[in-house]
């Protein structure tokens, strides 16, 4: 696809790819058989640092930058600015919303939390999208630098009672004491939440990298240099993370400066990887998983927690069928960690079934 006329006449099918592996690889890291057994990579770091399962939300952010300026770009060449402004507010309280009663859900109605995964991505899309219809590409990149500069800088000076200025221990820094006084009440990890509200500030950074490569993609540029452009930010990126995270180090609970730098950097490497093999050289089946998974991408995301409660409800004696599935595995011999990577893939493989069937029948839901 040579121009960005192409690009607004079809589906970017590499997008649709990297948003579905993205959210397969979400459902995967959220349902271990056991969360006693699996493997590394498929946990979070424990503090700094970064595994594969530190990659799937940036990158889930990123893909949403990307889509604004592909999607906004249609619409404003036939609608003003301002008659959006409705529809973005009305979608991003939808997603908000449907993020705590998902929350509800996984806690068994038990306790009400108010972060979360659909919570911050309503944010970060409200204000970007703002962003991109009232300012200029000029002011949205220096936008993302004073954010991730700004919270360094925050997060280095200003004390916190008892601990003082710059500690980033769990618990003792400024992003974690912001939570305990202002976010009611469930937190994820008790008195903070990685999905907490100043870490979700550096966050709309992530989603402005996606859309600075978006206008990459619509531009009039051949493939090969948009290739070589969205590698060569990538690389640019990775190296910046790098670099900061000497002061500020690689962080995903405190969405730390760095990170956002070094994760935009992965998805631009991993984006145009995909988009050389899809949109260019025209090798979909390969992808196709990803395409389905990618085109209802929220609604795998709300059934993956949905079919919590019915395999909850199963019982086989004393266990759900998780534990069973669990218990029958190790009792022949099967190592727990891939017993638990089993149970996560078939548990994905379920999610996959209803969204096949909305793919079969041309129907895409949106929010």
């Amino acid at each position: 696809m040579a121009s960005s006329n192409l690009v607004e006449k079809k589906r970017l099918v590499s997008l649709d790819t990297f948003r579905g592996l993205t959210i397969a690889g979400m459902i995967i890291v959220n349902m271990p058989g056991s969360w006693d057994s699996v493997f590394p990579p498929l946990l979070h770091a424990s503090w700094n640092g970064l595994t594969l399962t530190d990659l799937v939300f940036p990158f889930f952010l990123f893909i949403v930058g990307v889509s604004i300026v592909l999607a906004y770009t249609r619409k404003i060449q036939k609608v003003a600015p301002a008659l959006l402004i409705k529809d973005l507010v009305r979608r991003s309280v939808t997603l908000f919303v449907l993020g705590v009663l998902l929350n509800l859900i996984a806690y068994r109605f038990q306790e009400l939390r108010l972060p979360g995964v659909l919570q911050r991505i309503s944010i970060t899309f409200l204000v970007c999208s703002l962003l991109f219809l009232y300012t200029s590409k000029k002011v949205q990149i220096y936008t993302a630098t004073a954010i991730l500069f700004l919270y360094w800088l925050a997060m280095k000076i200003i004390p916190v009672p008892e601990f003082g200025a710059g500690v980033l221990e769990p618990g003792k820094n400024l992003a974690n004491y912001i939570d305990s006084i202002v976010i009611p009440y469930k937190m994820f990890q008790d008195t903070w939440d990685p999905e907490g509200l100043l870490s979700t500030i550096p966050a709309i950074a992530s989603t402005l990298f996606g859309m600075f490569t978006g206008y990459i993609i619509l531009s009039k540029q051949k493939d090969e240099t948009k290739l070589v452009r969205i590698f060569a930010l990538g690389v640019l990126l990775c190296m910046a993370g790098a670099v900061v995270g000497w002061f500020f180090p690689i962080n995903k609970n405190l969405w730390s400066s760095s990170y956002v730098l070094y994760t935009s950097g992965l998805a631009n490497l991993a984006l145009a990887t995909i988009y050389y093999f899809m949109d260019v050289k025209g090798y979909v089946q390969w992808g196709k998983i990803g395409i389905i998974f990618g085109t209802n991408a929220i609604f795998a995301y709300v059934v993956h927690y949905l079919f919590i409660l019915p395999v909850s409800w199963l019982k086989f004696g004393s266990l759900d069928l998780q534990q069973f599935f669990m218990k029958t595995l190790i009792d022949i011999n099967i190592m727990p960690e891939l017993a638990s990577l089993i149970w996560a893939l078939l548990y994905t493989s379920l999610c996959f079934i209803p969204v096949w069937i909305l793919y079969q029948k041309k129907i895409f839901l949106k929010i």
